[in-house]
């Protein structure tokens, strides 16, 4: 059995492991937050023998604790025995950073919760003095937007690609029930031939192939499909660029049985033909 990839995100509070967290689920990692040290080797246990293994996790500790840092070293130190690949990255920003930071977010530093947050900052910073020399990689993120914190995270510490493939989910819907509310695109298709006004396809919907045949046939839909994908083609790139892992494109008629369907199932087939994941939904397909 190969070892699993065990990436350890700790630091000091305020210094961004909770974007850190977010950054690596993004990247495909499984992520567990504020994992006792002593549950890390049952952790390790339960990916390895899962029925879909999960090959890639992201532990966020908090490791204030004297008593911690001691056991948690111990265990890094058997599961690198049992075969796995386990890499510490320690955050840090400079105390004028955190301090603004918890000003900010009007939350307590919780080595001084009825002090002030430079006090707090200063006792962290001698506790895990001694986990910061150990860690692989350290990074200060006091400079750093959140794109450039995951694009270095991506590059230097985890040797992934720098532009994962944002997941593109399309949904087709019918404008009479309302707009999806997930929706980051929205493309309206009732300037297209509409198959209600057909008598033979009105009680189909868009899944049947006789309407998708005749959806399809227009040059006008076929025109409308193309000018999307050249959007999307030009525009998910940028999305990607800043951070988005996920994008949902709507396409809509009048009722959503129809047009929509036909037109979502297809631009979904031609995005995964230039190498996009995609998944389709049909929202109101079922509705009369």
């Amino acid at each position: 059995m190969t070892g699993l990839d065990f990436i350890v995100v700790t630091g000091m509070s305020g210094a961004g492991k909770s974007a850190a967290s977010r950054c690596l689920e993004d990247l495909g990692f499984f992520c567990i937050d504020n994992l006792p040290a002593a549950l890390i080797p049952k952790v390790a246990e339960l990916c390895a023998q899962s029925e879909k293994r999960i090959e890639r996790v992201a532990l966020v500790v908090d490791a204030r604790e004297g008593r911690f840092l001691d056991a948690l070293f111990d265990i890094l130190v058997d599961l690198r025995r049992e075969g796995h690949q386990v890499r510490m990255v320690f955050l840090d920003a400079s105390d004028e950073v955190l301090v603004r930071r918890f000003s900010e977010s009007r939350r307590p530093h919780p080595l001084a919760p009825a002090g002030s947050a430079l006090e707090g900052i200063r006792a962290e910073r001698v506790r895990l003095a001694a986990l910061k020399a150990k860690a692989d990689l350290v990074i200060d993120t006091s400079g750093f937007t959140v794109h450039e914190f995951r694009k270095l995270l991506a590059t230097s510490f985890l040797d992934l690609p720098t532009s994962p493939q944002t997941v593109l989910a399309l949904v087709s819907f019918g404008y009479r029930y309302g707009l999806p509310v997930d929706a980051d695109l929205v493309f309206d298709a009732r300037c297209l031939p509409n198959p209600h006004f057909v008598d033979a396809l009105r009680p189909l919907t868009g899944l049947a192939q006789p309407v998708r045949d005749y959806v399809l046939a227009s040059a006008e839909s076929c025109a409308f499909l193309e000018q999307i994908k050249s959007f999307l083609t030009f525009g998910v790139p940028l999305y990607v660029r800043e951070g988005k892992a996920y994008l949902t494109i709507a396409i809509g008629c009048t009722g959503g049985r129809h047009r929509s369907v036909a037109l979502a199932d297809d631009l979904a087939r031609r995005m995964r033909e230039t190498g996009y994941d995609a998944s389709v939904r049909h929202r109101d397909v079922e509705r009369e």
